[in-house]
């Protein structure tokens, strides 16, 4: 997980779709070399999605969120814009501040 910007909680890489995206797999694999310089295998192509709303100075955006489940290919080489990462034991989850949707995911896939 990585943190970026002014965030105090730990995150998925992530982010938003480009045109030259062919795919939100394509995505997510961009996402995971942009952050945290690493390829990535999808190893379920049946993505777990989850809804949020952002508040913005113009008013609520609908955010959609779409996870993979991916293995990690490579050693991390995190981006300009991470600020830390950092691999959490699923048994120090409860230690940590996480965006909203790590624990729905990781209950999704079985993780916990």
């Amino acid at each position: 997980m990585d943190k970026s910007g002014d965030d105090l909680f730990w995150k998925f890489c992530g982010g938003k779709v480009k045109e030259e995206d062919a795919d939100l797999q394509a995505t997510a694999k961009r996402r995971s070399r942009e952050e945290l310089g690493i390829e990535i295998e999808i190893i379920n192509p049946e993505p777990f999605l989850m809804h949020t709303l952002k508040e913005t100075p113009e008013g609520n955006i609908d955010v959609f969120l779409v996870h993979y489940l991916a293995k990690r290919l490579g050693e991390i080489n995190p981006g300009a814009d991470i600020r830390e990462w950092k691999w959490i034991a699923l048994a120090d989850l409860n230690k940590e501040e996480l965006a909203p949707n790590i624990t729905p995911t990781l209950k999704h896939f079985n993780f916990i």
